[in-house]
């Protein structure tokens, strides 16, 4: 009888034990938006013709089904609202809450832009990176292209906010590419440059947002909207 009942207690035990083990799942975390992520802005291919967003397109599409034309600092604050510090034609270097940048970047012509979150796998020196991007505000946009001429572009702003106190820069400029896959020069590329009375900078160091969404140094995050 003894026996019997040491039994049925064991197998009790045993039983409860793998109740628990079955119920207990593990916790996901949610993906949310840091300090110093970065915020890609994407196109379909072949989305306008004879514009910026466009001509970007043409001169740095890897073939993918996106091109991002645009790359933006995300900075979360103590209330969790979440701003954006980018360079851009309309607001030059600007903080602004992020839907500003939705509305910036409405497709009018159909189609959906793709927001996409990434984040440096070494992110430490996040809040570092921010301030540094914010002692950039209220320079105009670089419409040049050009390096050290107190002016930003999208990517160039991020290639000099997220440099380490020992002078690594994690986005190094490569030379630019301002030629479609024909080898020619789009017509917006033309025009702005022609207009600016300077050459357009082709093989001049510069950053662009493919390249930098490319990088091995970011993973993704998540899809905003």
């Amino acid at each position: 009888m003894k026996a019997l009942l040491r039994t049925t207690l064991l197998v009790l035990v045993l039983l409860a034990g793998f109740s628990c083990k079955k119920t207990q799942e593990p916790v996901v975390a949610e993906p949310r938006v840091e300090t110093g992520d970065l915020l890609f802005v994407g196109i379909p291919m072949n989305y306008g013709d004879g514009d910026m967003a466009q001509a970007i397109a043409d001169a740095t599409s890897s073939g993918d089904t996106v091109n991002f034309i645009h790359a933006a600092i995300l900075e979360v604050d103590e209330n969790d609202a979440v701003w954006v510090i980018d360079a851009t034609i309309a607001h030059g270097v600007d903080r602004h809450p992020l839907d500003t940048l939705f509305s910036d970047f409405t497709l009018h012509r159909g189609g959906t832009a793709t927001f996409e979150v990434m984040r440096l796998k070494d992110n430490v020196n996040a809040a570092a990176y921010v301030a540094q991007a914010r002692e950039f505000l209220g320079e105009p946009y670089d419409h040049y292209f050009m390096t050290f001429n107190g002016r930003h572009y999208c990517t160039e702003l991020i290639s000099d906010a997220y440099v380490d106190a020992d002078g690594h820069r994690w986005f190094e400029p490569q030379p630019m590419n301002f030629k479609n896959k024909e080898g020619e020069y789009p017509s917006y590329w033309v025009s702005l440059f022609d207009s600016l009375g300077e050459p357009i900078p082709q093989g001049e160091l510069g950053t662009n947002p493919q390249d930098l969404h490319a990088s091995p140094d970011l993973i993704h995050v998540m899809y905003l909207k």
